[in-house]
């Protein structure tokens, strides 16, 4: 393969184009049907009296709100034929980058965000609040709940942070090591900015200022039962503490209503987990009994609340190693997204709305 390098999406030479062929739209100002000098005073002159209007030209019918003109128009979807085509072409080529941990902006965000997009905007009707709590530059460490059975609460995450923060920031996961081992799923997740929860990973990445996001709860807080929906499983040993420690940044809990309700889970069968090798096999009202129409997620109305960020930088070096103080930050971590969670919930008029 070629060596990657970067080339902007929609780059000069679709926008010359654009320009060049609305410019041969245009009339010339000086020949052919074009105006004169002596025509265009003549016309400034009959037009500053007042009530007068040029009868030369019909008049023109007035625009309405919002209308573009057919010109721009036709110039808009020609540079989106043309950086469509460029796109397609440095996918053959292997002219685009990506980065050490296998991360593909370009590919992201033109294709896997437009895929989530309409999901989180139609289906899900997600609802973002406090998204000013994420800093504009620098690293950052999102900590939020899991569940769902499946994770789409990561996904829709992603689009939250990437579409409302005013700097289109992009969110980094951290995923357990079974989404690496599945097919397809390995790959995309890589495309997609994801990388494997450890804390080398994680350092790495918030040096380098990106805003990371961890779930602690992990496959605990994903496969619960139902009964157990918005009630925070263990977070760890704090890991992700320690983490934010060394590397200096700040830590921003999320709160995520809506998920836990897209796949109720009512059971769990232990031995096609055990024949599959996953974590849970979900039993749901509509799973395995409707076969694959049954792994349609319920259209429920979501939440996602980042909250007031932790800080970390007025602590010494040696704090990261400090069993206690981890244990204290990662219990605060804990309790202020449980309490969003619940003020959440009493504020939310239904599940579906």
């Amino acid at each position: 393969m070629a060596d990657a390098k970067v080339i902007p999406f929609d780059d000069d030479r679709s926008r010359t184009g654009g320009s060049a062929r609305a410019a041969r739209r245009r009339p010339a100002g000086g020949g052919g049907r074009g105006p004169t000098a002596a025509s265009m005073v003549g016309t400034a002159a009959v037009s500053a009296l007042p009530g007068q209007q040029d009868a030369s030209k019909p008049p023109e019918e007035p625009q309405r709100a919002g209308q573009q003109p057919l010109e721009r128009d036709g110039g808009g979807w020609d540079r989106r034929i043309a950086g469509g085509l460029a796109f397609l072409r440095r996918r053959v080529t292997g002219e685009y980058d990506v980065d050490e941990f296998g991360y593909d902006e370009e590919l992201t965000d033109q294709v896997l965000m437009s895929m989530l997009r309409p999901v989180y905007e139609k289906y899900f009707r997600v609802e973002v609040k406090g998204v000013e709590n994420i800093p504009s530059e620098g690293g950052a460490l999102i900590v939020s709940n899991h569940s769902g059975t499946l994770p789409l609460d990561g996904l829709m995450l992603q689009v939250a942070v990437h579409d409302n923060h005013p700097a289109g920031r992009h969110l980094r996961l951290l995923a357990a090591d079974l989404v690496f081992m599945l097919p397809v799923v390995n790959e995309l997740a890589r495309k997609a900015g994801h990388t494997l929860a450890c804390a080398e990973d994680a350092e790495r990445l918030l040096r380098r200022g990106e805003v990371v996001g961890v779930m602690p709860e992990g496959f605990k807080g994903i496969g619960k039962p139902f009964g157990e929906r918005y009630k925070l499983q263990r977070f760890g040993r704090g890991g992700f503490v320690s983490t934010a420690l060394r590397a200096g940044v700040p830590i921003i809990p999320c709160s995520i209503v809506g998920a836990e309700e897209i796949y109720p889970m009512i059971g769990n069968s232990k031995t096609l987990a055990r024949l599959l090798g996953f974590p849970y096999f979900p039993i749901t009202p509509t799973f395995p009994w409707l076969g694959p129409l049954g792994a349609v997620p319920l259209p429920t109305k979501w939440t996602i609340q980042f909250g007031e960020p932790i800080s970390t930088s007025g602590y010494p070096v040696e704090a990261a190693e400090d069993p206690m103080l981890m244990f204290n930050l990662t219990d605060q971590v804990r309790e202020q997204i449980q309490h969003t969670l619940y003020k959440l919930l009493v504020q939310r008029r239904s599940v579906f709305f």
